[in-house]
């Protein structure tokens, strides 16, 4: 049997593989066949590594045929998977989707990309994003624009686009991303995938290119919820070599899926603040939290135009965090960057000590104000971007940001665990997401919740016809 890229799951391909329908190396070969075809015009791909991804699937197939029944330790065994180009890989350029980087090639791999290796993951490459990852639009003036899977005038979202557009139109199985103001959640959004930023700690960014260390987050986009469970699974894990994980046992992500959701308390976002966005991403919102209801749910309306002042401090930091780990290169070589990023960056240098002391008060507060908030409920519901994707060419990067951020960059500040799944299109066949939110270490609920919705609905079965 040939395997059908255009609805592939991880869970599925995994089922497959283990009973011999194909072998893990046919399932690559049709990855790197698909982007070979795609990549031309959807421009997901950095660095391709068909030499490595064939070797390891080579490698998997004799795992399949030798040890069957003694597989429990390699969950993503002969897996195609993505890697944004933030993340160390042995022997291939970290080039974070900069002109500085893209001789940079470590002799290591990132703790998280160790990890997927020793659970049988295939590596194809490393996907596009963002220069620095300090934008939202995946338009680079470097490697060029990441392109819409569902509509090629229109941008990915970022900064994790080339992981969202390759997940979406079938170059890989799954992806990985960072999240530093809705770098994960928004990409998968606008491409119709699933997105999950974890809590704050609980996966390792050694090895990743930071951009801001006090907001930076790793996680999957998937097909599904259940693969985004699947891949937490593998990635989290306390690391004694990062100063920001946290040592928090990880836990069942898979076991818990099929409970429901029956008798939670829901707080549907309300208030000005929300209302202001998009009518029909508003209005799938809405049917998102009928189904809540459908599925013996509590659902109750909350004003949180209070989201706004941490919105505002998670991009202070973010840009006065990146000018100082950028301050270097921006002393030496200023015309390297972009002219969006670069006027980004010397926003971020500028911002007084005060003005950045105040947004880590901001921090803290809103961390407090979401505590009290999840012992009355067990989620959040709201959209995850406030309008379907814009076209690329009347898309302008700063404003995008400020824009497209606006119901993700809470959850960075606050550290809180927070998930995108599909949840409808527009009238025109764009995606649309909705975000999932919960407490601190709380990623459980919201897997649980996200895979209640999606077996509820048919949005995660939609694929684009590219």
């Amino acid at each position: 049997m040939k395997p059908d890229l255009s609805s592939l799951s991880l869970s599925i391909a995994f089922e497959q593989l283990q009973h011999r329908e194909y072998s893990a190396l046919e399932l690559t070969e049709a990855c790197l066949l698909q982007i070979v075809r795609l990549d031309p015009v959807i421009n997901a791909f950095i660095t391709l590594a068909p030499e490595l991804a064939v070797r390891g699937a080579m490698q998997a197939d004799v795992l399949f045929v030798k040890a069957p029944s003694n597989l429990k330790e390699l969950a993503l065994l002969g897996l195609p998977l993505g890697i944004k180009d933030l993340f160390d890989v042995s022997g291939i350029a970290t080039t974070a989707g900069s002109k500085f980087f893209a001789d940079s090639i470590p002799a290591e791999d990132s703790a998280v990309v160790l990890k997927l290796r020793l659970s049988g993951a295939v590596i194809l490459g490393k996907t596009n994003t963002h220069e620095i990852a300090l934008g939202v639009t995946g338009v680079n003036p470097h490697y060029g624009a990441v392109k819409n899977p569902w509509e090629t005038s229109h941008i990915t979202g970022g900064s994790s686009s080339g992981s969202a557009a390759a997940v979406a139109s079938g170059m890989c199985l799954a992806a990985i991303g960072t999240d530093t103001g809705g770098s994960i959640r928004i990409p998968a959004a606008l491409c119709g995938v699933v997105g999950l930023k974890p809590t704050y700690g609980r996966v390792s960014m050694r090895g990743v290119i930071p951009l801001s260390r006090n907001l930076d987050h790793v996680g999957p986009i998937t097909r599904t919820v259940r693969d985004a469970a699947l891949m937490l699974s593998e990635m989290a894990g306390f690391d004694p070599h990062d100063p920001a994980s946290v040592n928090i046992p990880k836990d069942d992500y898979l076991g818990h899926l099929e409970e429901g959701v029956k008798g939670w308390r829901v707080a549907l976002a309300a208030g000005e603040y929300v209302e202001t966005s998009d009518i029909e991403v508003l209005a799938a919102v809405n049917e998102v939290a009928q189904v809540f209801r459908d599925l013996g749910a509590q659902v109750e309306r909350e004003d949180i135009s209070w989201l706004p002042e941490l919105a505002l401090a998670n991009n202070q930091m973010t840009l006065a965090d990146g000018a100082t780990f950028h301050r270097e290169r921006l002393r030496e070589h200023a015309d390297w960057f972009g002219a969006d990023v670069y006027q980004r960056l010397q926003k971020g240098a500028a911002l007084s000590s005060s003005d950045y002391v105040l947004a880590r008060r901001k921090q803290a507060e809103g961390r407090r104000w979401f505590e009290t908030f999840f012992e009355k409920f067990d989620i959040l519901i709201l959209p995850t971007t406030p309008v379907p994707a814009p076209t690329i060419d009347d898309t302008g990067a700063i404003e995008a940001a400020r824009q497209l951020t606006r119901f993700t960059s809470s959850f960075n500040l606050t550290g809180l665990p927070a998930l995108s799944v599909p949840c409808g299109f527009t009238e025109m066949g764009l995606p649309i997401g909705v975000q999932i939110v919960s407490k601190h270490w709380a990623e459980v609920k919201v897997l649980q919740a996200g895979h209640s919705f999606e077996q509820a609905t048919e949005w995660h079965k939609r694929f684009p016809k590219v």
